[in-house]
């Protein structure tokens, strides 16, 4: 599938719009992609969980585990569940918040000039081919809409939050991600532009 983004919004995706969000920093160039993953409960997929967080209404009494998340105001620009749909949260051009405290190459605050995609899945978990084809997918419209995002500059949460937070985790493979994203590149002729 092509997507488009128009106005921040990739075309042809499932949209929640999260109230968890605001304006970037004047000026800010989004030139950071930052690969995550969740599941709610932790290693449960499937059910409107995770929109209920990023919208900020998670119910408490559905699992002991959110009581412990209650309180947190989270969001990313993307989810890619286990079936490879895609649901846009925050626009692109907007500050979603999924970073938290972070670091990429000295620069702090990786929410202002980052682009968060949530997988659905445990970072101690595998995760599906069609999860790899849609972001591969969604990789190659946000690149193509921001140039400065290359290989060089698509990273894990676990990067830029060392010590903090682990997923995507060992189960997401690098290697395969990128090999869908060539497999695109080829089909179009084109290249998602190296480090």
């Amino acid at each position: 599938m092509k997507y488009q983004i128009q106005s921040g919004w990739l075309s042809g995706v499932r949209r929640v719009a999260s109230p968890h969000c605001n304006a970037r920093p004047e000026n800010t160039d989004v030139d950071l992609l930052v690969i995550h993953s969740i599941s709610l409960p932790p290693g449960q997929y499937g059910g409107a969980f995770i929109d209920e967080f990023f919208l900020g209404h998670l119910d408490i009494d559905a699992h002991p585990y959110f009581a412990e998340i209650a309180t947190l105001r989270v969001s990313a620009h993307l989810l890619i569940d286990r079936n490879g749909r895609v649901t846009q949260y925050v626009p692109f051009t907007a500050r979603a918040w999924h970073a938290g405290q972070s670091t990429f190459c000295g620069r702090d605050n990786c929410n202002d000039f980052s682009i968060g995609i949530e997988l659905e899945g445990l970072d101690t978990d595998t995760f599906t081919a069609e999860q790899y084809t849609s972001l591969a997918e969604v990789t190659e419209a946000i690149v193509e809409e921001y140039p400065g995002i290359d290989r060089s500059r698509i990273t894990g949460h676990s990067d830029i939050a060392p010590g903090r937070k682990l997923d995507p985790g060992p189960g997401f493979h690098w290697s395969e991600y990128f090999h869908e994203l060539d497999a695109l590149a080829g089909n179009n002729k084109g290249d998602l532009p190296k480090a």
